[in-house]
């Protein structure tokens, strides 16, 4: 990313501090809860716009994939027209088109209203990030990582429960229309307060064939992994076609952004081990997180009977205790070695995963929240000293790109992760009810008594199906969670790549 010329001014103090940090905050809140605001309204939204389930989600993915591509755009925009404006700007777009998106009336209309969504929500995540850490005193950066952090904890927990509830109260329109009033108001607050931090602006040329390609290998992988389930993967020229595209693509965004004077995303910034390391933790960490809450509500809406809206408490439970934590643990990473604070939340959040997949269709709401209640401490125990620790690994003068290319790995995995899970949950449920389905009633002797009860055959049949494919799916789901409790534990390993930092405590 392009570096932003800076004029020092004094930090914000009282209410206008409070002020401009709530309206920071909600942009940041808004562009992370529409990643799963629509989780558990896709049925509905397939339903009313009548199409099918596994293409309603992409209404999840364009939004994801389109945010992630406009991330690394967010230095040079800062750079040419201030970040400032900028900032405002998109915010008010978003709430612009998340009207729009409302108003769609066909899946096609939706999903092009979420990406230029995405395209806006995008910029807004970077930039609430450094434009906290600017307009807090420098002796409350601690405090501004925390409340950021916990507005990007608790947006993607709190999305389903209110799209949820905003679904069944009055129709899938509203999730959209929600952010209309929230998005126009904060940015007029913070055109209001901030005006006096902008950055002076800069005449800098766009990495266009950088940008080209990082859309190119982006977008063929995103469509490669959201159509292959349908297309029987590699046995069909499509798939492959995006895979060859997604591969070249890559390596040759990789060469040209490291030979590019003003490269797109500056991946040189990977020569920081512990920045590194923490990118590579975040991505398996956040993916493997953001998996568990997409896989959840789809499967207590479809085959536990749940609606939209009780699916939504059961998500949210997640995020009562990071509320509380983000701030503390803010603190305590700034004393103490980030990487035990990072690790133990891996591992706490792998190890709660790992007692879900032995979940079974006969539990009650109770004990399905409770389990997701304690799973939540683990988030702000990982997310919130990962990221002090990252953006304390690079120069001073790094962190606005290290903050941009940050949020654009967490997109990105939120968004493969969501296409990977949802294939591997249809995959393997038709593989366990083939299984099953071989060894269900061999002998016929359920068969014979229920016909012998006078059960019709027909009847008879649909109850076992119902049952089969119930059953199916229970195994399937655990069989994921226990796979993303490995990726938890590995993640947590991972960290430890990165080098002591020295703390206030040191």
């Amino acid at each position: 990313m392009n570096q932003e010329v800076t004029t020092e001014h004094q930090p914000l103090k009282g209410g206008a501090l409070a002020l401009g940090a709530l309206g920071l905050a909600t942009a940041n809140f808004l562009a992370i809860l529409d990643t799963t605001v629509a989780n558990v309204s896709v049925s509905n939204i397939a339903g009313g716009l009548g199409t099918s389930t596994s293409q309603g989600t992409y209404v999840i993915t364009s939004y994801a994939v389109a945010e992630a591509i406009s991330v690394p755009l967010t230095g040079w925009l800062s750079a040419r027209f201030g970040a400032i404006r900028v900032f405002v700007t998109c915010l008010i777009a978003f709430g612009i088109f998340s009207a729009l998106c409302g108003l769609s009336s066909s899946m096609m209309m939706l999903v092009t209203f979420r990406v230029f969504l995405g395209l806006c929500g995008g910029p807004l995540m970077p930039l609430s990030q450094t434009l906290m850490i600017r307009v807090f005193p420098k002796d409350k950066a601690h405090a501004a990582i925390g409340l950021w952090s916990m507005t990007t904890l608790i947006a993607p927990i709190m999305g389903p429960i209110l799209g949820g509830t905003l679904c069944d109260q009055f129709s899938w329109p509203y999730i959209f229309y929600f952010n209309l009033p929230f998005a126009v108001t904060a940015g007029l607050v913070c055109w209001g307060l901030l005006q006096r931090f902008e950055n002076k602006t800069i005449k800098t040329p766009i990495d266009k064939v950088g940008l080209l390609l990082l859309i190119v290998w982006v977008g063929a992988l995103q469509i490669m992994l959201d159509e292959g389930k349908d297309h029987d993967w590699f046995a069909s020229t499509q798939i492959v076609v995006l895979a060859v595209i997604a591969a070249i693509g890559f390596l040759s965004f990789l060469i040209w952004e490291l030979t590019e004077k003003n490269p797109v995303i500056n991946l040189k910034i990977f020569r920081h081990r512990g920045y590194t390391a923490s990118m590579m933790t975040l991505a398996l960490g956040f993916g493997s997180f953001f998996g568990t809450t997409v896989l959840t509500p789809l499967w207590l809406q479809i085959y536990m009977g749940y609606t939209a809206t009780i699916a939504g408490y059961a998500t949210a439970t997640m995020g009562i205790l990071a509320v509380f934590l983000a701030p503390v643990i803010a603190n305590l990473a700034n004393k103490y070695d980030p990487r035990w604070f990072v690790c133990g939340g891996l591992l706490w959040l792998g190890c709660w995963t790992l007692i879900r997949s032995f979940n079974t269709l006969d539990m009650s709401f109770g004990q399905i929240s409770l389990q997701m209640f304690w799973q939540g401490i683990g988030m702000p125990l990982f997310f919130v000293p990962l990221t002090a620790l990252a953006l304390s690994s690079v120069a001073r003068h790094e962190i606005d790109s290290a903050a941009g290319l940050m949020n654009f790995i967490r997109s990105l995995a939120g968004a493969f992760a969501t296409s990977m899970v949802n294939t591997s949950w249809e995959d393997t449920s038709r593989y366990v009810h083939a299984e099953l389905a071989g060894l269900t009633d061999r002998s016929h002797q359920v068969l014979a008594a229920m016909l012998n009860h006078g059960v019709n055959l027909s009847h008879i049949r649909s109850t076992l199906e119902h049952m089969l494919q119930s059953q199916s799916v229970m195994i399937a789901t655990n069989q994921i969670f226990m796979e993303i409790a490995a990726l938890f534990a590995l993640s947590a390993m991972i960290i430890w790549i990165a080098p002591r930092v020295k703390t206030s405590a040191s």
